[in-house]
């Protein structure tokens, strides 16, 4: 027998796609069976939706807890392998960013300008 969380969050996993049933940009209806979770994790789940008409895409971020149930939604021009992709990626930390401006400032090449 399920619990009543896992009812509760599936009904509003439900919900929450009839609320993003429109492409933010071109306002083009979505088929919520074209969405894909690309990830679950202890009451959290990242969804994405791309539009048919003009390709800009939503990762949208359901996240139930004690205090209740949230979602943010950002806009993308990435694919759903491109989010995973960049999601497992190394962070960038200050020595990477250092590195890139003593390129930039030491460009004897001319290869960025």
């Amino acid at each position: 027998m399920p619990d009543a969380f896992s009812t509760n969050f599936n009904r509003f996993l439900d919900d929450g796609l009839k609320i993003v049933a429109n492409c933010p940009v071109c306002h083009y209806h979505y088929n919520p069976g074209e969405a894909k979770v690309l990830e679950e994790n202890e009451g959290a789940h990242l969804i994405y939706l791309k539009c048919r008409r003009c390709y800009s895409a939503i990762l949208v971020l359901i996240m139930a807890n004690n205090f209740g149930i949230s979602s943010v939604g950002l806009i993308t021009d990435l694919d759903s392998h491109e989010v995973m992709k960049f999601k497992a990626a190394k962070e960038t930390n200050s020595d990477d960013v250092l590195s890139v401006h003593q390129l930039l400032e030491n460009n004897s090449s001319g290869w960025f300008g």
